[in-house]
């Protein structure tokens, strides 16, 4: 054990001084609070120059509204109508000739895009297209289908025989808020955003930790078959402990850089007032963590030990880089279905466990059973990755020349040698 903990402390201190440890160490929260508030930012900010809208409206029954309603309605924060309507339809045109010309000045910029009416208000049902060079402007989009929806609206409501007024007051605007209950009862303030982005921000958290600690665990062991140093290493300690070690020292300076971003969270939670976490989640993702992290960490010590050059260490590492980022691409149809059979299954299954816990538990807390089983499964399955990759790690930092195949890997996982 004084080896173990000698040559684990040699690897903490030596990564810890690091220049790229030091930058990643502050640079990363910077990314991830930016890569959650910045697209907010963007997609809010207001226009500042007037949008022009053209309008192809055969009936004749909605344009004049439809103007009307966009230029006053919305406005620019120098109190400017934020759109002015093109009327593209005019007596002795026809609908396509009408299209034609909007398409027109749509492809040479002097209009934003242009609505298309398939039928009068008259009709059951009322086609409207907006057709334009980019149809990403979802705020334009949004605004032109209230805008018709108004219409319509207003419309039946005359045809009715109600007053507008009346109509108006009779509409109720609701704020549904998300409570989360818990099995005791206990009653949290919820909502998707927060659910989402505070498992979508543990999930980067450990994506990040676990890729750089592994990728350093495998350029360490390169770099020490490389200049020979391993075999230096070898004949003053066994393979199992320096194994041992490296894991421990680099699972060490995993858990500081965890330590520090979670105190930044705790400042920013006390400072606004609001908890990403409660106590009791907390603590569960953080023990889902430590878990995963062990197992990565043997998964890329055995997978990184054969290896001799940078090249295959990268081409190894971006295949459990990607069944690390699969979890990700769940991450929306998990959270709205916690407990579908699907995502049970990925639950039990070692190389998913971390990152599935991390979506199901802020969104709807497992049966005490799932919990304790997917722990359990997590800890037979380090005790056998640390196994497996001992074993070839024992054989693979001493091999030079060509890298072994898989069939020869297994074998060194079954019989040791």
């Amino acid at each position: 054990m004084k080896k173990v903990l000698a040559v684990a402390r040699w690897e903490y201190i030596e990564k810890i001084r690091s220049k790229a440890f030091l930058i990643g160490l502050f640079v990363t929260p910077v990314l991830m609070i930016g890569m959650g508030i910045l697209p907010s930012l963007f997609v809010n900010q207001e226009d500042k120059d007037i949008k022009v809208v053209g309008i192809v409206d055969e009936s004749g029954q909605v344009v004049n509204s439809f103007a009307g309603q966009m230029e006053t309605r919305y406005h620019l924060p120098s109190g400017q109508p934020n759109y002015s309507v093109r009327v593209l339809t005019a007596e002795g045109k026809s609908k396509d000739e009408a299209i034609a010309e909007g398409t027109s000045l749509a492809i040479h910029d002097e209009i934003e895009g242009f609505v298309v009416i398939g039928h009068g208000l008259s009709n059951d049902s009322l086609n409207v297209d907006y057709r334009s060079k980019s149809v990403g402007d979802f705020r334009l989009i949004s605004r032109i289908e209230e805008t018709v929806r108004s219409i319509v609206g207003d419309e039946r409501v005359t045809k009715i025989g109600l007053d507008k007024k009346v109509a108006k007051e009779l509409q109720v605007q609701l704020d549904v808020k998300a409570v989360k209950l818990t099995k005791t009862g206990e009653q949290q303030d919820s909502g998707f955003e927060k659910i989402f982005f505070s498992s979508f921000i543990f999930m980067m958290m450990m994506f990040f930790l676990i890729v750089t600690s592994g990728q350093l665990l495998v350029r360490s062991v390169i770099e020490e078959k490389s200049n020979r140093l391993v075999e230096v290493l070898v004949s003053s300690c066994s393979p199992t402990e320096l194994m041992s070690g490296k894991i421990l020292g680099l699972s060490g300076l995993g858990f500081t850089q965890m330590a520090f971003w979670g105190s930044i969270g705790v400042a920013v939670s006390l400072q606004t007032g609001k908890a990403m976490f409660s106590p009791g989640d907390a603590l569960l993702l953080i023990v889902y963590f430590i878990l995963g992290y062990l197992f990565y960490g043997a998964l890329f010590i055995g997978i990184g030990s054969p290896l001799n050059t940078e090249q295959e260490a990268q081409q190894v590492n971006s295949y459990l880089i990607i069944v690390l980022i699969l979890p990700m691409m769940l991450a929306v149809p998990a959270m709205q279905h916690p407990n579908a059979l699907w995502i049970r299954i990925m639950t039990f299954v070692p190389v998913f466990t971390p990152t599935m816990m991390a979506l199901r538990v802020p969104i709807q807390m497992p049966e005490v059973w799932e919990i304790a089983l997917s722990i359990a499964i997590m800890i037979v399955s380090i005790y056998g990755a640390m196994v497996a990759a001992g074993r070839i790690f024992r054989i693979g930092i001493l091999s030079t020349g060509k890298s072994p195949g898989l069939v020869k890997i297994l074998q060194w996982i079954r019989t040791g040698n």
